[in-house]
């Protein structure tokens, strides 16, 4: 089940608020725990005990490493923990790609291959899994106090505005409210929540699947035959279906949590506006960047460490577990050791070349690195990808362009605004109120007949066609 889908849209989100607003406040966590159980077994019934298993596991760890005293017994009791969930995840989600490396490997040599059932990857396993190793990492640096009640921290493992696609909330953001959540629990916190749904449901819904309906067609032709221009704008609607579709989530989520008195972190802020990759990763999943900078990058030495070749290898190593969590395939490998490569240079005098040229020749560079990535991770043929690649940039504008539709041109157009209207002070200003700003009733009354207009569009685009994919339902 996905927010974007009529089953979530017209019967469990209508059915799930009834009863949450409806039971008494000590009754309220007892409904999340039940509405998300059926919203993550309505997809995968039997990964739901995995999930319970795990968290059940690691809850009693947790417990028993903060009533230790010995710290090499913490320790042991941490990497216990840190390999139980990694085992998991590399077990589910990186066996299949294992198995078929090691088989080209033995085919190559002669030898007979290995016999493997595949494994079906449990929905949003990569992150569920990074957010009960946060749960352990915090509490044994004593960031917070572990949960008395193993509920609550189901709660907060299986909460399903972010259970399947984040975002990746650290357990210190969370725990203080899971138990007590009445001072955001009004009537402005519902709405803006609702708000915040709606606009993501419709970034997702009107533009991202439409752009999607577009890359797909091109990717799905032969490279060979396909023209500069259409390369470049299959690239092109590829970059904003991947934006609009994850950043749409986002928002749904936040907006969902809103809408139950929770307040979770942002994940998107405009990455499209960026000056350099650097500062691209600030503002694109800004959840997942800020767990690997805590608990990989950090650890690591982060900045603090005694050599520049050692400051650019923990550069590398963190982005190539970026890449490797996004999937189990070379293209997502070989993506983010694209993006460290980025911020090696960068870090080696690259972004004072980007200085030097100013803010919109910059903005336009990186926007056009970001892009060319973005190819290789959507298509996971390297042989494929590298025939669109030298398409794009042979720059050969004599063939024509294939698929110009008024459908695509006006929600590329739409896509583009959104993307970039916040370069101006007046577009960050009006962003800021329609997220964050403090809301009178005259804005309520703009704000809801916004988001009836956009709800009615998204929902009949929803009911009248077949095409609405989530990219990040696979990791």
């Amino acid at each position: 089940m996905i927010f974007s889908s009529s089953i979530f849209l017209f019967a469990f989100m209508p059915l799930f608020f009834a009863c949450y607003y409806l039971v008494r406040q000590k009754w309220k966590n007892v409904v999340i725990l039940l509405g998300s159980a059926l919203f993550y077994a309505w997809g995968a019934p039997k990964f739901i005990f995995v999930i319970i298993g795990t968290t059940l596991l690691d809850f009693f760890l947790v417990q028993k490493m903060d009533a230790t005293k010995t710290e090499w017994h913490r320790k042991i009791l941490l990497v216990f923990s840190v390999c139980i969930n990694l085992g998991l995840l590399i077990y589910f989600k990186y066996s299949n790609f294992f198995i078929e490396n090691v088989n080209v490997l033995l085919a190559g040599i002669g030898f007979n291959q290995i016999h493997w059932t595949k494994l079906i990857l449990p929905i949003g396993i990569s992150f569920y899994t990074f957010e009960t190793m946060t749960y352990v990492v915090d509490v044994y640096r004593r960031v917070h106090k572990p949960l008395k009640n193993f509920w609550e921290y189901q709660l907060y493992i299986i909460l399903f505005p972010k259970l399947i696609a984040g975002p990746i909330i650290r357990f210190h953001e969370l725990a203080d409210q899971i138990n007590d959540r009445r001072s955001t629990t009004t009537i402005d916190h519902v709405l803006t929540g609702f708000y915040r749904f709606v606009l993501g449901l419709a970034k997702k819904v009107i533009i991202a699947n439409t752009m999607g309906m577009y890359a797909d067609q091109i990717y799905g032709l032969d490279a060979a035959t396909v023209s500069t221009l259409t390369a470049w704008l299959a690239a092109l609607a590829y970059t904003m279906q991947i934006y609009f579709d994850f950043s749409g989530y986002s928002d749904m989520a936040i907006g969902l949590g809103k809408m139950m008195g929770f307040t979770f972190p942002e994940n998107f802020n405009n990455p499209y506006t960026s000056q350099n990759i650097t500062e691209f990763w600030r503002r694109w999943h800004i959840t997942l960047g800020a767990w690997m900078r805590n608990y990989l990058y950090i650890p690591l030495g982060g900045n603090k460490v005694s050599s520049t070749g050692r400051l650019y290898f923990n550069l590398w190593l963190v982005f190539l577990a970026s890449g490797l969590w996004h999937g189990a395939s070379w293209s997502f490998i070989f993506w983010g050791c694209y993006h460290g490569l980025f911020l090696v240079l960068e870090r080696a005098g690259l972004s004072k070349f980007y200085n030097n040229i100013g803010r919109i020749p910059s903005m336009i560079i990186t926007f056009v690195i970001v892009l060319t990535g973005w190819v290789v991770f959507r298509i996971e043929d390297f042989g494929v990808a590298a025939v669109f690649l030298k398409k794009m940039y042979a720059f050969n504008f004599n063939a024509p362009l294939q698929f110009p539709v008024f459908d695509f041109w006006s929600t590329l157009l739409v896509a583009i605004i959104f993307s970039f209207f916040v370069l101006p002070v007046k577009g960050q200003k009006l962003q800021h109120r329609i997220f964050f700003g403090n809301y009178t009733v005259k804005r309520h009354l703009f704000m809801t007949c916004v988001s009836a207009i956009l709800l009615f569009i998204s929902a009949t685009a929803i009911l009248g066609s077949s095409f609405n994919p989530f990219i990040y339902f696979r990791f």
